[in-house]
C-alpha cells in the first residue's frame, strides 16, 4: 500500500528551525514571504506542521496542549517556480527568507493570565505589522464548532483581506460522510468576501496532506498587497 503522505513533490520539504521569539521584534527580518499557522492549543497544530513539511520532529508535539509558548520561525527552501530571493543571516546561520511561523497555541494552555495577555497582544501585533505575511493557516478540530479565537482570526482575515486556509483536523475521528458534511457546513458559514478556503485534514491518516501543502505554497506565492 502506498504511503498516504506521499503525493506530488513536497514544496515544504527542507523546513528548518530558525528561532523561537517571545516578541514580534525578535522574529527574522520582515522580508520575503511567510505563512502563519494559528489555532487552539489542542487542535493538532504541531502535528499538522510536521506532516506538511515531512519532518516528524520539526514542531514539538505533546500530550499536554499549550507547550508552544513562543512564535517559532521555520525557514523553507525557495519555491521551484519562483525566482530565488536573497537569503538572510540569523545568529550567524544562513537561512532562506521563505518562512512558516508557528504562533502560540491559544485558549487552552494552563498558564498565568499575564502570559495569555502577552500572547494575545503579540499575535495581534504580528498580524497587523508583519508585511511579509502572505496568509494564515487556521487549525481547528473538525469535531467541534469554531471557538472564539478561531472566529476572531477569521474576522481579522476578512477585515484585512488576508487569505486564510482552514485545516479541519482530526478527520480520522469521523466517517468520510460526517467529515464531508462538516466541511460543507463550515464553507457555508463563511461570510461573503472572506478570502478563505477549507479542507478536511488528518496528520495521522494522511488525509488532505498533499492538498494542504499545495495550499500553503499558493499562499507563499501571493504578492504582497500595497
Amino acid at each position: 500500500m502506498s504511503n498516504p503522505l506521499q503525493g506530488r513533490s513536497n514544496p515544504l520539504q527542507g523546513a528548518q528551525f530558525v528561532l523561537a521569539a517571545h516578541r514580534v521584534d525578535q522574529l527574522p527580518a520582515d522580508e520575503g514571504a511567510e505563512v502563519a499557522f494559528a489555532g487552539r492549543s489542542n487542535a493538532g497544530k504541531s502535528s499538522a506542521l510536521n506532516a506538511l513539511t515531512g519532518h516528524k520532529g520539526l514542531a514539538r508535539t505533546s500530550k499536554t496542549p499549550g507547550r508552544t509558548q513562543q512564535m517559532v520561525a521555520f525557514s523553507l527552501p525557495p519555491l521551484r517556480d519562483v525566482p530565488a530571493r536573497a537569503s538572510v543571516t540569523v545568529d550567524g546561520q544562513h537561512v532562506s527568507d521563505w518562512r512558516l511561523i508557528d504562533l502560540p497555541g491559544y485558549g487552552y494552555a494552563k498558564v498565568p493570565l499575564e502570559m495569555r495577555e502577552h500572547w494575545k497582544q503579540e499575535i495581534d501585533r504580528y498580524l497587523h505589522q508583519r508585511r511579509s505575511l502572505r496568509g494564515v493557516v487556521l487549525i481547528a478540530d473538525i469535531r467541534h464548532p469554531l471557538k472564539e479565537f478561531d472566529r476572531m482570526m477569521l474576522d481579522f482575515c476578512f477585515a484585512s483581506g488576508l487569505p486564510c486556509h482552514l485545516l479541519l483536523t482530526k478527520a480520522d475521528k469521523l466517517s468520510r460522510n460526517q467529515a464531508a458534511q462538516a466541511l460543507a457546513a463550515m464553507r457555508k458559514s463563511f461570510p461573503d468576501g472572506l478570502h478563505a478556503t477549507a479542507q478536511v485534514f488528518s496528520s495521522t491518516a494522511g488525509t488532505g496532506v498533499d492538498e494542504a501543502r499545495q495550499a500553503v505554497a499558493a499562499l507563499l506565492r501571493q504578492p504582497r498587497e500595497a
